[in-house]
């Protein structure tokens, strides 16, 4: 009876649990309005799995109106890669901004409703500068990105805000 039971029970192992599971909310086409420092936008978004699904892939396209400080407006685009660090359990997101930015962040928290990302190395910007990523998931098709800057020795200080709802096809 015992080898019948270890026969039977040997080739039911548990699956591994999905690392993905906290970011699989994203994937899809979002577009949204933000407001901030550089002005009022409007933005598009997509997130999508690449490489075997080992990375998700993100494109941001923002469209600032003219304003007084930037009369003919302005266009930003990022894109950006996250990875899941096993030694670590952790997220990182690599951003890579037209302006030649390239922004290496870390997920600092994650309660399923908010998740942060804080900067461990910005490029092409003096040194002692961070950046923090705060998403609010606010309802399955929503959320609120924050991002926020400190220039050395300062604390963080919004600076943009953009609300995204999921595009329907």
């Amino acid at each position: 009876m015992l080898c019948l039971f270890i026969g039977l029970t040997a080739g039911q192992t548990k699956p591994a649990p999905d690392v993905w599971e906290p970011l699989r909310y994203f994937v899809g086409q979002w577009e949204g309005t933000g407001e901030g420092k550089p002005g009022v936008s409007k933005t598009s978004r997509e997130y999508r799995f690449v490489l075997n699904n080992k990375f998700l892939e993100v494109r941001n396209r923002s469209e600032y109106e003219p304003q007084p400080k930037n009369p003919k407006g302005e266009i930003h685009e990022d894109w950006s890669m996250i990875s899941f660090d096993r030694s670590r359990k952790q997220f990182v997101l690599r951003q890579f901004h037209v302006e030649g930015f390239v922004n290496q962040f870390v997920t600092t928290s994650n309660d399923g409703k908010t998740i942060v990302f804080t900067s461990e190395s910005i490029e092409n910007i003096p040194a002692g500068w961070r950046a923090r990523e705060t998403y609010k998931l606010i309802n399955a098709d929503e959320f609120i990105e924050t991002f926020e800057l400190a220039g050395p020795g300062k604390d963080f200080e919004v600076y943009s805000e953009n609300r995204y709802r999921r595009k329907k096809k």
